[in-house]
């Protein structure tokens, strides 16, 4: 019985090193292919900043392209999660919902920018400019990401239209619109350096409708 006990503690202490080491990995990484690029981030500089050796790399990702893969996932749950779940909760009117979200999107970039001098942007759409036209599997895998969020839109927006909050309008194409917009917004405020430019255009989110078809 001890026996079987303590086999069983190193193989759970393994795996918990396992965990930690992959997680690490994910974590230098995250941050650098978020304030850099993906191109100009190498393997030996996430190795050397997880302080481990290329062979523990290879172990849990064969490919960079495995671990920015990794990254995208962890980076959506983290996003999902956090400050879109707290902007999205069903407590909230429905349109203040994107009020909420771009304030957020607004207080993370502002302090970012107070942090290290610039503007991080959003991580889906840098990469999505990077590597998009080079790797069909990174693109989908950042469709995946941007069709969560406009679907997340649509919901609140026919929330609203059931509510009366808003009149009747084609909540799918609002959404993307609504997405695209936000997107845009903030590659603009990135390239300016200029968090106050999502303080002073996100409002006008709310203020997007595309009719349907026919009315």
């Amino acid at each position: 019985m001890h026996l079987h006990l303590t086999v069983r503690s190193t193989t759970i202490s393994r795996m918990q090193m396992a965990n930690n080491t992959r997680e690490r990995i994910i974590d230098a990484a995250k941050s650098r292919f978020h304030s850099r690029s993906y191109a100009d981030v190498g393997i030996k500089e996430i190795c050397d900043s997880a302080k481990i050796q290329k062979g523990s790399f290879y172990h849990f990702f064969p490919s960079k392209r495995d671990l920015v893969l990794a990254v995208i996932e962890d980076f959506a749950h983290e996003w999902a999660d956090g400050f879109v779940a707290e902007a999205f909760d069903p407590a909230l009117p429905p349109m203040e919902r994107f009020e909420y979200l771009i304030d957020a999107a607004y207080f993370w970039q502002k302090s970012v920018k107070q942090v290290h001098g610039r503007m991080s942007g959003c991580l889906f759409g840098n990469l999505a400019l990077e590597v998009s036209t080079q790797d069909e599997i990174l693109r989908a895998k950042l469709m995946a990401v941007f069709n969560q969020a406009k679907t997340r839109f649509q919901e609140t927006l026919d929330e609203a239209i059931a509510a009366g909050a808003i009149k009747p309008l084609d909540s799918e194409q609002t959404a993307e619109a609504m997405l695209a917009y936000l997107e845009g917004m903030i590659l603009l405020a990135k390239a300016q350096n200029d968090p106050e430019m999502l303080y002073r255009l996100g409002p006008a989110i709310k203020s997007i409708r595309i009719e349907k078809q026919g009315n």
